[in-house]
């Protein structure tokens, strides 16, 4: 039977020391899978690595490479002290230590002091005072959209509302959808991204195409039973200036953001002169005066 689990760490880290000596018989700490210069790695050790989940073949397969790993990285530990400069070593991970406990005490107090919320007519302003820096990657359309069986019996009916602009027909063409529509969506009232409307026809949206879509003009598209319907009331191509119900997301990240680097710059001043008020942080001067 395949061992699996802590059984199959065990198996692994049994063989991996078979392999490289006994160990001269010395007694390790319950637990331990390899020992390298008297330094033990225990099975608690190599399970915190392991995701969850896998099967027993993966986790056996992770284990070994896990246990493998850390041999490795503690035997060129060893013979690297004559080559390397250790304190040198140790001072780059000291700055490194603090640089992490400072950016993750930073990131979590700015994102506590930034809940989020901005009113909109703060979105709206800063989004009319930098026009420039919002512009679509991607084709914005309104429009009206249907897929029908083309053996509809309303579907003449249904060629006829989906151009018209009458609020009347638009009432007209929503209940006539309703029987025998397999999609309808009406975003005449709301800027859609292009590509969710071409991912759901069939076709080859080249140069002509394309063109006639920025030009307003009804698109139908008969394919394996079913027509496609598009009328295109509103076009924006790719790198206009993005309208502001499209942008408002992009400018509300941009002030939280901004809101977050406020509160960051002034956490360091407070935290700074705090300190330095208390004694905490001291320069001395030339003359032995603080």
């Amino acid at each position: 039977m395949r061992p699996t689990g802590t059984l199959a760490i065990i198996a692994i880290g049994a063989a991996l020391i078979a392999s490289c000596g006994s160990g001269g018989g010395s007694v390790y700490p319950e637990g331990t899978v390899v020992v390298v210069s008297g330094e033990c790695l225990s099975i608690e050790q190599v399970k915190q690595n392991i995701p969850a989940g896998l099967t027993p073949d993966d986790s056996m397969m992770m284990a070994k490479a896990y246990i493998r790993q850390w041999v490795d990285a503690k035997l060129v530990e060893r013979v690297a002290r004559d080559e390397v400069d250790m304190d040198e070593i140790d001072r780059l991970t000291h700055e490194y230590r603090l640089q992490l406990i400072m950016s993750h005490y930073r990131r979590a107090m700015a994102v506590q002091a930034s809940d989020g919320f901005f009113c909109e007519d703060s979105i709206r302003a800063f989004y009319d005072a930098n026009p420039g820096q919002f512009k679509l990657e991607r084709p914005l359309i309104k429009g009206v959209y249907l897929k029908v069986p083309d053996d509809a019996e309303n579907l003449r009916l249904l060629r006829r509302l989906y151009r018209s602009d009458k609020p009347t027909d638009m009432d007209k063409l929503e209940k006539a959808a309703a029987s025998s529509a397999v999609h309808y969506d009406y975003f005449r009232d709301q800027w859609t991204d292009w590509e969710q409307v071409e991912n759901r026809i069939p076709v080859d949206f080249g140069a002509s195409r394309m063109q006639a879509i920025a030009q307003h003009k009804p698109l139908e598209v008969n394919v394996d039973g079913f027509v496609y319907l598009l009328s295109v009331s509103d076009f924006l191509p790719a790198g206009a200036p993005m309208p502001y119900q499209a942008a408002r997301e992009l400018v509300r990240d941009r002030l939280i953001n901004r809101k977050r680097k406020l509160y960051d710059s002034k956490l360091r001043d407070d935290l700074f002169h705090t300190a330095a008020e208390r004694g905490i942080v001291v320069f001395p001067s030339s003359n032995g005066k603080n």
